[in-house]
């Protein structure tokens, strides 16, 4: 455990530095796009932030290279320089996309390589935990593999329009499926894949962890495409390496003892509502005969603050949505199924709750009587 918080630190001071240099060098060389209709911050700002990001986590993973702890994870060179080169063709899209506003097939295309290139050097779906062990498919194992990474990338670029809201949902969610690629790693034995996820969460965490200073209310700096996609790119290769690999009739001993649907439900858990707004965000597009990946104002955290919440509170909200599924899936590996569900239960109720409260305040005011009378038409108005 020791080594994984060194990585993770690594990582966070790395991209700390990182982001205050290209925050400083951005501003002074005033590299920051102008305002978009759809943005919801009103002062220019930097968003080459994923260039920290991920120089926080190649920085990690060198260091990481070197302690003998991890030589499971490294006994496989060529996965590791895969993940990286699938990591240093995103932030070039990512960064390209920032500066230049590249049409959606371009970083399509960027995004198939990437994963492309990670399913190549064995990145992919090979069983299912599903009634024991459901083997797939060679070829349906690298479209369902190229698909998530795809679908992940995106549905966590979706959300990335409120400062602190990537940042803040992937500590959180990867908060959780660390301890759980932790715990499967030391139950099952060591392996590459279940070392290999740990790792990568654990950089993940930490590198977004020091950037989140620089990112939060009113940010100095934005992730962009860049970080957000880096972002999604390293979530779902860690999920795909524990879910792809992982036998549920090997957990077979004290507070270990996982339901079957664990590998599969959690990864699903933590990338909720980022794939939550990305289906929402697709099927409203296609309805209105337009590109699934052109840009509107309507995402969930748009219609947050459109409803009446303030940009710390719509982050909040995020959050807490975020906590309550990841934490409670988890909770599956700990504690009586009836407890985790209520706690899943009691969650949803108070975060729904939260979430539509400033229009329960709406119809409060519009029920009094006062304020009727102030908006109904004087007497002698025409209507």
């Amino acid at each position: 455990m020791i080594f994984y918080i060194l990585a993770g630190l690594i990582a966070a001071l790395v991209t700390w530095g990182a982001s205050w240099v290209i925050w400083k060098l951005s501003t002074k060389y005033r590299l920051y796009p102008k305002i978009r209709e759809r943005d919801v911050h009103s002062t220019p700002t930097p968003r080459l932030g994923g260039i920290a990001i991920f120089l926080g986590i190649l920085v990690a993973f060198l260091v990481a290279s070197q302690v003998s702890w991890f030589h499971l994870v490294f006994a496989r060179p060529g996965q590791i320089v895969a993940i990286l080169g699938a990591a240093v063709i995103i932030v070039l899209i990512g960064v390209a996309d920032d500066i230049w506003d590249l049409d959606w097939l371009t970083k399509l295309a960027g995004q198939v390589i990437a994963a492309g290139l990670l399913v190549w050097q064995g990145v992919q779906l090979v069983t299912v935990p599903i009634g024991g062990i459901t083997v797939v498919p060679p070829v349906l194992g690298l479209i369902l593999s190229v698909g998530a990474v795809v679908l992940v990338m995106n549905a966590v670029n979706f959300i990335d329009g409120l400062d602190g809201l990537v940042a803040g949902v992937t500590i959180i969610a990867n908060g959780a499926f660390f301890i759980y690629s932790y715990l499967l790693a030391r139950a099952v034995g060591e392996t590459p894949y279940f070392n290999l996820a740990s790792l990568i969460t654990a950089v993940l965490l930490g590198a977004c962890l020091g950037f989140l200073p620089l990112n939060w209310h009113p940010a100095k700096l934005f992730m962009g495409d860049s970080g957000a996609l880096l972002v999604g790119l390293l979530m779902a290769t860690s999920a795909i390496s524990v879910t792809g690999q992982i036998d549920p009739d090997s957990l077979q001993s004290g507070k270990l003892l996982a339901p079957a649907f664990i590998p599969i439900l959690l990864p699903l858990a933590i990338l909720l509502l980022p794939l939550l707004d990305f289906m929402l965000a697709v099927t409203r597009r296609i309805r209105a005969g337009k590109s699934p990946f052109s840009a509107d104002r309507k995402h969930l955290h748009h219609r947050l603050l459109d409803i009446g919440h303030s940009h710390l509170q719509a982050v909040l909200i995020f959050y807490s949505w975020t906590a309550v599924v990841s934490i409670g899936v988890l909770s599956f590996l700990f504690v009586p199924w009836g407890w985790s569900l209520a706690f899943i239960v009691v969650g949803l109720i108070i975060t729904t709750i939260a979430t539509l409260a400033p229009l329960g305040k709406r119809m409060r005011l519009a029920a009094r009587p006062e304020h009727a009378a102030s908006h109904s038409p004087k007497k002698g108005t025409a209507l």
